[in-house]
């Protein structure tokens, strides 16, 4: 398999290392996420006037024709910096559902939006006794008239404090955990009936808990087939995974370089730490951890225009190894760093935190082993 990038995707590359090293200095970023609005609209206008949020779709929808390599390269510089900015739940996940299954009609109203950065989205999948299964939904879109009426409970629904849209998951038929009978709604967070509960997340974001009740959408809401929103579904979150995955790579190489050049100033007995050998060894599985990242990373999102079976082991393989590196890398940054690793003065135990909750995200490490596990006997 071909791993060079295009020249036009290490320009964006070298254009997003200049704007994450100038815009998200560690000061500068507790500064954000310590404000009422926990980012900056105006960097995410600057993002899209860098084409950024429009690299990922095709010419015809008013994008430059990239996919998910695009968003991969945009995703590890964001980890670097550990951007908050909702580019995954905006322009992989609503922007996905609306390439992948969205009407002339639908794509218009909003893709451009997303492009332009004046639309802002937050995908609303997650129920508080729903696990990591997207068919167990207790919320329900019943069919009034020639539209739904939308009523359930949201839970941790990130960037939705931020958001202008939400895509929203919901059962139109069937029985709890049932395949058939899911379906996926694009809903205007103003609309009557909405409530949130605004907070931030451990790792710098923002969420909202979000309750629908007896809210009206329109029959042209729906994406996609009526009750068969599962494979868009399970298609489009395995395109944010992969993506996490990249941001996950990303953070890792930092959490690394930090540690190193800590071990190389913090002295014991007069000597530099990263002069034990023991330290030493840590410190190359750390990157060693890194590396396989970066493969396995680069493999699943290869893998994403393939058939269904081997998009789903090869993304569900990549959370796995991430999530396992991810989990030994932030921990050992910390240790290695030791009670100061776990300060907000350090930017370390920052890069532990993001670490930490990735685990969290569209299904933990012993959901995809189970995941993986399943598709191979399969």
């Amino acid at each position: 398999m071909d791993f060079n990038f295009t020249e036009e995707q290490s320009m964006v590359r070298d254009g997003l290392t200049r704007l994450v090293r100038e815009s998200y200095e560690f000061e500068a970023r507790r500064k954000v996420i310590e404000g009422d609005s926990g980012w900056r609209p105006e960097l995410w206008a600057q993002i899209a006037e860098m084409g950024l949020l429009g690299m990922p779709f095709s010419e015809e929808d008013g994008g430059f024709g990239g996919g998910p390599i695009d968003s991969l390269v945009v995703m590890e510089e964001f980890g670097r910096g550990l951007v908050v900015e909702p580019y995954v739940p905006t322009v992989v996940c609503a922007g996905g559902f609306l390439k992948h299954a969205g009407n002339a009609a639908q794509k218009e109203e909003y893709l451009g939006g997303i492009i332009d950065g004046s639309k802002v989205f937050a995908f609303a999948y997650a129920e508080p006794r729903g696990r990591y299964d997207y068919a167990d939904l207790e919320t329900t879109a019943k069919k009034d008239g020639d539209g739904y009426v939308l009523n359930g409970h949201k839970a941790v629904v990130i960037a939705a404090p931020w958001a202008s849209h939400l895509i929203v998951t919901a059962r139109t038929s069937g029985e709890r955990r049932d395949r058939e009978g899911v379906s996926v709604f694009v809903v205007d967070k103003n609309a009557d009936g909405i409530v949130t509960r605004d907070y931030p997340t451990v790792d710098g974001r923002r969420a909202s808990e979000v309750y629908f009740e007896n809210v009206q959408i329109p029959a042209d809401a729906l994406i996609g087939e009526e009750g068969n929103g599962l494979p868009l579904i399970e298609l489009v979150t395995d395109e944010a995974i992969a993506a996490h995955c990249a941001e996950a790579c990303g953070a890792m190489k930092v959490a690394h370089e930090m540690t190193v050049e800590y071990s190389r100033q913090r002295k014991q007995f007069g000597t530099p730490i990263g002069k034990f050998q023991v330290l030493q060894h840590r410190m190359v599985d750390m990157y060693t951890e890194y590396e396989q990242s970066v493969s396995m990373t680069y493999l699943a999102t290869l893998k994403l225009g393939e058939e269904e079976a081997e998009r789903k082991k090869a993304v569900a393989s990549a959370k796995v190894r991430i999530g396992q590196a991810a989990h030994h890398i932030g921990q050992e940054s910390i240790q290695i760093h030791g009670g100061m690793g776990m300060t907000d003065e350090l930017a370390i135990g920052s890069y532990f935190k993001r670490l930490t909750i990735f685990d969290s995200e569209f299904g933990n490490v012993d959901h995809h082993m189970k995941r993986h596990v399943a598709l191979a006997s399969g």
